[in-house]
């Protein structure tokens, strides 16, 4: 399952083409993201990610 939607990429792209690639780096960057946070949110003991977590 893909986090990322390749539609919003290329809308942001300042009139870009788009890498078929790119999706899938920002995904990869993304879930990094998410599970830093998730593990920042526990550490804390928190149940719920919050954006101060990012």
């Amino acid at each position: 399952m893909s986090l990322i939607v390749k539609a919003k990429i290329k809308e942001h792209s300042g009139g870009l083409n788009v890498a078929g690639d790119l999706a899938e780096g920002l995904d990869k960057e993304v879930a990094n993201l998410i599970a830093k946070a998730v593990e920042r949110a526990k550490a804390n003991g928190r149940k719920t990610v919050q954006a101060r977590d990012i």
